[in-house]
């Protein structure tokens, strides 16, 4: 595996000019305020609460607020699937779930409109890999589930963004702590792929460069919410 890693290593160079501009803003029509204009001017802060999942051993995952407040990002430093060649039986599927404790901003309240997810992969031909992710706040039967499939043969970096309509968009209970629940997956199929090749697929950074961008929505509590 440490050779796996190793090797992996080598892509992050391209990293700077494949991701190195800003995330762009959800494509969708922003609605006047309250939804997006009224950013809260103290900082929203973040504690990762509990880690648990074979893509994210203790250690391995980080949490980071942006200067401006519009959004958050995780950090992965060893989450890799694999298939193939050099896999074990359980290296095919890899997961995480991350409990964070969201410290809101008082008289506001947040909801996720974007998440932009990346990675590296090395698939041969014949095989997938494939990214699940979802997200909630404890106690509500909301959530947001997405999936998305890499076929081979595939030797890049990639990305998704997955964007929830203005309308759909879940908020968090104004005055009631609620914990942010992440969950992702990576999986890889060796499907008809040769039996000599190894196929896999990262969300990982050695050096900080890669991440995923949470891009939080604000608007404030109405009266009676709070």
């Amino acid at each position: 595996m440490s050779g796996v890693l190793a090797a992996g290593s080598a892509f992050t160079a391209l990293l700077a000019a494949t991701f190195g501009a800003p995330a762009a803003a959800p494509s969708f029509d922003i609605a006047e305020p309250p939804y997006f204009s009224d950013v809260p001017s103290d900082q929203m802060a973040i504690d990762v609460l509990t880690v648990n999942g074979s893509g994210c051993e203790p250690g391995t995952a980080a949490v980071a607020v942006s200067e401006d407040n519009t959004a958050f990002t995780v950090t992965y430093s060893d989450y890799l699937a694999m298939a193939g060649a050099g896999a074990s039986a359980t290296d095919f599927r890899k997961n995480c779930q991350l409990n964070l404790a969201v410290q809101v901003p008082s008289g506001f309240t947040y909801a996720i409109a974007q998440v932009d997810y990346r990675g590296y992969a090395s698939i041969a031909r014949g095989a997938t890999g494939t990214e699940k992710a979802s997200y909630y706040f404890q106690g509500s039967p909301d959530t947001d589930e997405w999936t998305h499939t890499f076929a081979g043969p595939m030797d890049d970096l990639w990305q998704v963004t997955d964007i929830t309509d203005l309308e759909s968009l879940v908020w968090a209970p104004c005055g009631e702590i609620r914990n942010f629940n992440i969950n992702t997956e990576l999986r890889v199929n060796a499907g008809t792929s040769d039996p000599a090749s190894t196929s896999l697929m990262t969300m990982d950074s050695t050096d900080g460069t890669i991440d995923t961008t949470y891009h939080v929505a604000w608007r404030p509590c109405e009266e009676g919410e709070a």
